[in-house]
């Protein structure tokens, strides 16, 4: 029984070297080539000094570079440290620091990046650059291409075991600074496992994936379902939407696709500009945002299809899916997946709560990480006694098992003394035909304690008054939870992944 994904791959492509498992930018990798290269940068590795448990960051953008950098530190025995591409100075200094990453593997302009924190990452011993570096850089640094070449043939290699760490992956730090989850390769495993069984992925698929690799839907979803499954991948470097478009429209061999809800909207729009239709692929799936309904109809109305949405996070992977066979209903993020568990507690007691009851989602299961780097207390803080996991997002669950995602357990609005979900009011309010976009939070207020504040980005043709949008959520909700104040912005503030940072809005409205 294998105890890896990395196992499952390097068995695989010794039995069928000639998969062709990675296509990218015109260029094919099959499973042959791709482990002789993930083996030279294993052995380099080893070469230059790394040891069993010693931290290597990914800072990097999509590339077949990236693929062979993250399971060659696997087969050196080292763990991955998941890099953003949009971080700067202050999340890198923290997250290199925080993992003490011995080697990070990088581009040109993550170099340039990197090079003024030399003294804040006493740990980080040498570079890896896959394009040369804009100019001296206070670290040895190696050519990517240059050290494969390079790597000795005697170089001893043994494959992790199940419980050795795989991955550090940083959460996204919406308060406080970011930690680390412990992902342990068996923990990989389990998860893959999982997904490729209720989405029957086989070795006939063929995904167009245009997520970043250094985020979970991308990687853990994308690229290990991939490998786990025997099947192939058209990766690409990001997504633009006419280049997914027309991909998804002409290529005959493409039988899944995966995004955010703002890639699906994109595409949406896309195809109504051009007129463009997409072949039917087996299976359209979305996550890491919730997918509104609307949005669910446009792409079924659009498409053809309807997405299956999922619901996952850095700590545990993927947690809920929508079924494969059976209902996708909009607005919920279906039920457990094989093997594991999912439940609803009250915030304050941690009692389960019944069918249709509000409260916080919590996990548990194989796929469940082992805990925050070097952070014994945020670990228990996020487990009870049993060994579930509470996820901080609120959700319900109806009476058929399906989980809804109601907002995030910090984002809970208390007015009043009375608990204002965000995402109920967002959900009106995005029905209004003058409302583009729209995120609501709670900021503080003398008398409620706080007040319930929504963000529009107007459709540009039909601007809406203040007064117009509160009446609006008054006759579709209770009073208490419309908006006491209204604004006007242009653009909602996102992460990479399209995830809007009501954080970040929240530290604007209060400067």
């Amino acid at each position: 029984m294998e105890t890896s994904l990395l196992e499952t791959f390097l068995t695989r492509a010794r039995q069928q070297p000639d998969w062709p498992v990675l296509d990218f930018e015109r260029k094919r990798f099959t499973a042959g080539e791709l482990a002789q290269r993930v083996s030279a940068f294993a052995r380099a590795l080893v070469h230059h000094g790394l040891k069993p448990g010693e931290r290597v960051a990914l800072f990097l953008e999509n590339s077949p570079a990236f693929v062979i950098a993250y399971l060659g530190t696997w087969s050196a025995g080292g763990v991955v440290v998941l890099v953003n591409t949009q971080y700067r100075q202050v999340e890198l200094g923290h997250i290199l620091s925080d993992a003490e990453a011995r080697v990070c593997v990088t581009g040109a302009e993550g170099a340039a990046e990197l090079a003024p924190l030399q003294a804040r990452l006493p740990a980080l011993e040498w570079l890896v650059t896959v394009e040369p570096p804009p100019g001296p850089m206070p670290w040895p640094t190696h050519d990517f291409d240059a050290l494969l070449a390079s790597a000795p043939a005697s170089a001893a290699l043994r494959l992790p075991e199940g419980d050795a760490l795989a991955v550090l992956g940083y959460t996204s730090g919406t308060t406080g600074r970011s930690k680390g989850a412990m992902l342990l390769h068996r923990n990989v495993l389990a998860n893959v496992r999982a997904v490729t069984e209720a989405w029957r992925w086989t070795n006939a698929d063929r995904l167009l994936l245009a997520l970043p690799l250094f985020h979970t839907h991308g990687l853990m979803v994308g690229l290990h379902g991939t490998l786990y499954s025997g099947g192939s991948v058209d990766l690409r470097r990001r997504f633009v939407a006419s280049e997914a478009l027309a991909a998804l429209s002409e290529d005959a061999s493409l039988t899944m696709f995966f995004g955010v809800p703002t890639m699906y909207g994109r595409l949406v729009e896309e195809a109504r500009r051009t007129g463009a239709r997409v072949r039917p692929l087996r299976l359209l799936v979305s996550g890491s945002a919730p997918l509104s309904p609307q949005l669910f109809e446009d792409v079924a109305e659009t498409f053809g299809q309807r997405i299956l949405e999922r619901y996952g996070m850095t700590e545990t992977i993927m947690n809920t899916t929508n079924p494969y066979e059976g209902e996708r209903r909009p607005g919920t993020v279906g039920l457990p997946y094989p093997g594991q568990e999912a439940r609803v507690v009250d915030v304050r007691t941690r009692a389960p709560l019944g069918a249709g009851e509000t409260g916080e989602i919590e996990v548990r299961g194989p796929h469940v990480f082992a805990g925050y780097w070097r952070r014994p207390d945020a670990t228990a803080e996020a487990f009870d006694a049993e060994g579930w996991f509470r996820t901080g997002d609120l959700g319900e669950r109806d009476a058929d098992g399906y989980f809804r995602i109601t907002g995030r357990a910090r984002e809970l609005i208390i007015s009043g003394g009375f608990n204002v979900y965000p995402r109920e009011v967002e959900e009106v309010l995005a029905l209004h035909p003058s409302v583009a976009e729209v995120a609501v939070l709670g900021l503080p207020d003398p008398d409620f304690g706080e007040q319930v504040v929504a963000v529009i980005v107007p459709r540009p043709e039909a601007p809406p008054e203040a007064q117009a949008l509160v009446d609006f959520c008054k006759d579709r909700l209770a009073s208490f939870k419309k908006p006491r104040r209204v604004v006007v912005v242009e653009a909602l503030p996102r992460n990479a992944l399209g995830k809007v940072q009501k954080h970040v809005l929240r530290e604007r409205l209060q400067g």
